[in-house]
């Protein structure tokens, strides 16, 4: 088992950092690459194809500006992808959040928040409990957690 991080960038690696943080909390194991679908196609091409051999079961593509990098790696994948549009000097993210959530029919891009790293990871986890009950119930404690978290806002709202 294994998910993929594959960033348009080395700039885009705070969201990275965002996406790590969650796997490493769920004991699931990555990579990191930098791959840009503009600057570099044939090694986005050669990962796609090559993704699955590799034990990859879910890729995570975070990319900026025109943000191609998911649809380009889902286009050729048969894998799960899961876009993360970044923000971008030049419309706040706008841009990216559109290219990556625009895929046409065919060619299905999971897109969460701009620079929703954290929300990649998380689903990246539910898509693997499907078939790795561990991490389904890693999800489970998770959820429990949250709920938590609420009720203890909750409390302290009404304490006072």
């Amino acid at each position: 088992m294994k998910v993929s991080i594959v960033m348009g960038s080395i700039s885009d690696s705070k969201i990275a950092d965002k996406a790590t943080s969650i796997l490493e909390s769920f004991n699931i194991p990555y990579e990191l690459r930098v791959i840009s679908a503009h600057r570099t196609p044939d090694l986005a091409a050669e990962f796609a194809k090559n993704a699955e051999k590799e034990g990859t079961e879910v890729i995570i593509a975070i990319a900026g500006k025109a943000a191609h990098l998911a649809g380009v790696i889902a286009g050729i994948t048969p894998l799960p992808v899961i876009g993360v549009p970044a923000k971008s000097s030049t419309l706040d993210g706008l841009d990216s959040l559109l290219s990556v959530v625009q895929m046409p029919k065919g060619v299905p891009v999971a897109t969460v928040a701009i620079d929703g790293g954290e929300n990649a990871a998380l689903l990246a986890a539910q898509i693997l409990s499907v078939k790795y009950p561990e991490i389904r119930e890693k999800m489970k404690e998770y959820k429990e957690k949250l709920k938590e978290e609420v009720e203890q806002m909750n409390r302290e709202l009404n304490s006072k």
